[in-house]
C-alpha cells in the first residue's frame, strides 16, 4: 500500500483504527503543564534491524524507500549504538538514560505467565519526564519492561496511553489473540480462528496513526513511542509484502524450523517483506504528519533496538545484515551492538547529513529532555546530542563521552567499553564469559584502523587494557531487580 497522501485518508485510517481496536487513550493526568506548546517527539524502535539492513545505509537487496526517504530529509548517524544487544534491557537504558552497568535491567527474564521482568516504580522514564512538561504520552509496541498491571506495566511508567504486545515473547507471534490497550486485553476475534487476518503490525500503525491525530485535534504536544515488532522472528507477513521479492533473491530455499521459530516456504522474500512493511510505515507516520500539518513542529527518530538476529531462517551473511561489521544481536561486537539512527526535523535538522559523533541509547533521554524543556535528571548518564541535530544553529557545543560502556548478563555475561578517540587511536575493550571468569582476559581494539575487530592488541596495550578494566569495575552500581546481575560479587567471593 501507498503512503497515505491526503487528509481524508488519514480520517478513513483513524476511524479505522477506532473501530477495529475500540477506546481510546486515557485523559491526561490532572495538573499536566499546559503552556506553550512544545515540539512533538515521535520515537520509532525496531526490532532486531541490523546497521547494514537500509538502503541509506548500504543494502541492495532489501528495498526500503521510505527510511531512505527521511536520511534524505534528515541526518543520519553512523556510529549509534544500542543500550544493549538484546530487547528488554535495550529498551530499559532507552526509556531511563542510564548505561547498562547502572540500569535496573540487565538481561531478558520471564515472568510467567505473561510478561518480562519489570522495572520499580521509583524508576524515572522520559515519558514520565515528557508528561510533567504537558506531553500526552503514548507507546505503541512491545514494553517488554514488566507484567499487565505489575509496576513496570508502561502506564505505571509514565504512558498515558498503551497498545500492543506487554511481553517480548508473545511479540514473536504476528497474528496473535490478544494485544494489551492500557491494562485490559483486547481480543483479536480475527485470529480465534484459521485463517487469521489480523497482522499485529498493521494494527500497531493504524493506532500510531490515530494516537497523533486525536492529539493535534486536542491541541496538544505529544511524545509518541512506537517500539515495532518486525523485522523480529517468527518469519510472518501478508503475502503483499512478500511478493515483490519472489523470483530475485537468488536460490531461496526453505526455512526448515531447525534454528527456531516457524518454518517458511520463502524465508528471505518474508525477511526482506516484514522489513519493507516497516519501511512502509515509517512512510505513513512521516505522511499522516505532514497531512496533520505538524510535520515541521515534530522531531522524528528512527532506529533499533540492537543488531540482527542469527536465528528462525534468517540469513544475516546472505543481506549482509550487520554492514561488514563483526558480530549480530546477543554479542557486543560492532554488529551487536551498532544501529542505525536516522533523525528527521524539517527546518531544524540539516537534510541530507550525516554525523559520525559517538552516541548511544542512553543520550535519548537528556536529548529529548532538551528538546521539549524539560529538565534533565542529574543521575542520568546520557549527554544531549541535540547540538549535533541542529548543527550550526545550535546555542551549545556538543559533549562527548570519555567512554560508553556495557555490561550484559545474557550469553554467559559481556562487558565492552569504547574510548573517546585520542592520538588517531580509538580504542573497544571486550570481555565474554564473565560469569566463568569476570577479572578473564580483556581483547581490545583499535577500531579507528580495525573497524571489524579481527586483530586482538592487547598484548601490545597492557596500560589501555587495564583502563577498561578499572571501567568494568566502577562504572557500575548494583541492579535492584536481580541480586545475580552483578560479576563484582563473584569476584570478592574468589578473593580476586
Amino acid at each position: 500500500m501507498s503512503r497515505p497522501s491526503s487528509p481524508l485518508i488519514v480520517l478513513l485510517l483513524g476511524l479505522l483504527s477506532a473501530s477495529v481496536l475500540a477506546d481510546g487513550p486515557d485523559d491526561p493526568p490532572d495538573g499536566a503543564a499546559t503552556e506553550t506548546r512544545r515540539p512533538n517527539i515521535v520515537y520509532i524502535l525496531a526490532d532486531d534491524l541490523g546497521y547494514g539492513e537500509l538502503g541509506c545505509y548500504g543494502q541492495t537487496k532489501i528495498r526500503t524507500p521510505e527510511l531512505d526517504r527521511m536520511a534524505a530529509e534528515g541526518m543520519r548517524f553512523t556510529r549509534h549504538y544500542s543500550g544493549a544487544p538484546v530487547c528488554a534491557p535495550s529498551r530499559c537504558v532507552l526509556l531511563t538514560g542510564k548505561q547498562l552497568g547502572n540500569a535496573v535491567i540487565r538481561d531478558n527474564g520471564e515472568v510467567k505467565p505473561e510478561g518480562q521482568r519489570a522495572i520499580p516504580d521509583e524508576t524515572v522514564t522520559i515519558a514520565e519526564l515528557l508528561r510533567d512538561r504537558g506531553y500526552r504520552t503514548g507507546a505503541i509496541g512491545k514494553w517488554g519492561l514488566g507484567p499487565p498491571g505489575s509496576e513496570g506495566d508502561p502506564t505505571f511508567q509514565g504512558f498515558d496511553h498503551f497498545f500492543g504486545y506487554n511481553c517480548q515473547r508473545e511479540a514473536h507471534r504476528f497474528y496473535p489473540k490478544h494485544l494489551w490497550r492500557n491494562r485490559t486485553k483486547v481480543i483479536l476475534e480475527g485470529n480465534l480462528e484459521e485463517p487469521r487476518t489480523q497482522y499485529s503490525h498493521d494494527l500497531l500503525t493504524l493506532e500510531a496513526l490515530w494516537f497523533m491525530r486525536g492529539s493535534v485535534e486536542d491541541d496538544r504536544p505529544f511524545f509518541l513511542y512506537v517500539p515495532y515488532t518486525i523485522p523480529h522472528v517468527d518469519l510472518s507477513v501478508p503475502e503483499d509484502s512478500m511478493e515483490p521479492y519472489y523470483g530475485g533473491l537468488d536460490d531461496e530455499q526453505p526455512y526448515d524450523g531447525s534454528k527456531g521459530y516457524c518454518t517458511h516456504p520463502t524465508p528471505r522474500s518474508a525477511y526482506a517483506g516484514m522489513i519493507s512493511r516497516l519501511d512502509r510505515d515509517v512512510g505513513r507516520i512521516l505522511e499522516t504528519l505532514r497531512a496533520l500539518g505538524v510535520e515541521d513542529d515534530t522531531l522524528v527518530i528512527f532506529s533499533s533496538d540492537n543488531g540482527p538476529t542469527y536465528a528462525g531462517g534468517v540469513e544475516p551473511e546472505y543481506f549482509e545484515s550487520s554492514g561488514g561489521l563483526r558480530g549480530l544481536k546477543g554479542s557486543a561486537w560492532e554488529g551487536g551492538i551498532r544501529v542505525p539512527m536516522i533523525a528527521r526535523w524539517p527546518g531544524r535538522i540539516q537534510a541530507g547529513s550525516s554525523t559520525d559523533h559517538r552516541s548511544a541509547f542512553w543520550d535519548v533521554l537528556p536529548t529529548l529532555c532538551e528538546v521539549a524543556g524539560s529538565p534533565v535528571p542529574d543521575d542520568t548518564d546520557g549527554l544531549s546530542f541535540l547540538p549535533t541535530l541542529l548543527g550550526t544553529d545550535a546555542t551549545t557545543p556538543q559533549k562527548q563521552h570519555e567512554h560508553l560502556v556495557w555490561e550484559f548478563h545474557g550469553y554467559g555475561g559481556i562487558q565492552a567499553a569504547i574510548l573517546a578517540p585520542a592520538d588517531g587511536r580509538e580504542w573497544k575493550g571486550v570481555r565474554t564469559r564473565c560469569y566463568r571468569d569476570p577479572d578473564g582476559p580483556i581483547q581490545l581494539f583499535d577500531l579507528a584502523s580495525d573497524p571489524t575487530e579481527s586483530n586482538d592488541v592487547s598484548d601490545d596495550h597492557p596500560e589501555i587494557v587495564e583502563r577498561i578494566r578499572t571501567i568494568f569495575l566502577e562504572d557500575r552500581i548494583p541492579s535492584p531487580v536481580y541480586p545475580i546481575w552483578d560479576y563484582t560479587r563473584k569476584i570478592r567471593k574468589n578473593g580476586r
